[in-house]
């Protein structure tokens, strides 16, 4: 069956290590795009923080944001489906985190607010210095987080807790599993837990978009380099891990390509260009 959409994950899989989209990958979207395929994003990315050189390839219609909390109709600028945290989740979340070394990131209809220190100096609190401009150019800069998320809990699509080490992560991580109710946890990166409702996830906001579009799992194929990307690796019908993916969203793929600074997407995609050729001769034939 030929591959009729492709759900990309973007940073460390789509954008090289500098946040930049190359030319080889730019033009594989355009000639998937061409042929008939459908090019979705699939980010851990909020609404607004999603890259202008992705967003502005012409035929990119649909994103699934916040690790699938949220999916869009970029063309028509609709929301199809999203999911906020519950008042009890998020309440469970600050109750765990309460004597915890942490801040956060909390995002709102798409648009990303953190707390002031972490953006005046993200490689403080744990993350790489190549990150900095994108979190200084995307997120809404907040004096206390922690109150900010009190006063605006029923409204928050997820919720990123800012961790100074992986050690602390695997333990908090651990802990929410238990005790939090109706959440959603995964990591992109090694200074964010990532949290959203019970019902996201790149693998559901997947199902839900290739039944929205007529499509099946077999005709989808998924890219990433996460934990948050196993899911959608293993659900689709073909899944592609890039070279420098984590041992988990490796071990959910079918096939491993370059790391995202080799054009791994760009590989990926001409072997589906190339499958969906051989299959369309065949049925000629």
């Amino acid at each position: 069956m030929s591959i009729r959409c492709i759900a990309l994950d973007l940073d460390r899989t789509t954008l090289n290590s500098a946040g930049q989209l190359s030319e080889r990958n730019r033009k594989a979207m355009e000639q998937a795009i061409e042929s008939g395929i459908q090019i979705a994003v699939a980010s851990g990315r909020s609404l607004d923080s999603l890259p202008a050189a992705v967003l502005e390839i012409p035929g990119i219609r649909y994103a699934s944001t916040s690790n699938g909390a949220a999916v869009y109709d970029l063309e028509e600028r609709t929301c199809l489906r999203q999911y906020k945290l519950t008042a009890e989740a998020v309440r469970d979340i600050l109750r765990w985190t309460e004597e915890a070394d942490v801040t956060f990131e909390a995002f709102i209809d798409g648009k990303p607010y953190a707390e002031k220190d972490y953006v005046e100096d993200p490689v403080r609190f744990g993350a790489m210095p190549q990150s900095i401009p994108y979190i200084q150019g995307t997120r809404e800069p907040v004096e206390n987080m922690r109150h900010f998320i009190q006063r605006h809990e029923g409204e928050l699509d997820c919720i990123d807790v800012v961790v100074k080490s992986e050690e602390y992560k695997r333990q908090l991580w651990k802990t929410l599993e238990k005790q939090a109710r109706h959440v959603y946890i995964t990591s992109s990166v090694k200074q964010l837990l990532e949290i959203s409702d019970v019902n996201a996830g790149k693998d559901a906001a997947a199902r839900f978009l290739i039944e929205y579009l007529g499509m099946t799992r077999e005709e989808l194929a998924g890219f990433g380099d996460g934990h948050n990307d196993s899911g959608l690796l293993e659900f689709a019908g073909i899944g592609f891990a890039v070279e420098n993916a984590v041992e988990e969203c490796r071990k959910a793929a079918d096939r491993i390509v370059s790391s995202n600074d080799g054009d791994g997407v760009a590989e990926g995609i001409e072997y589906i260009l190339r499958l969906n050729r051989r299959e369309a001769e065949e049925r000629i034939i």
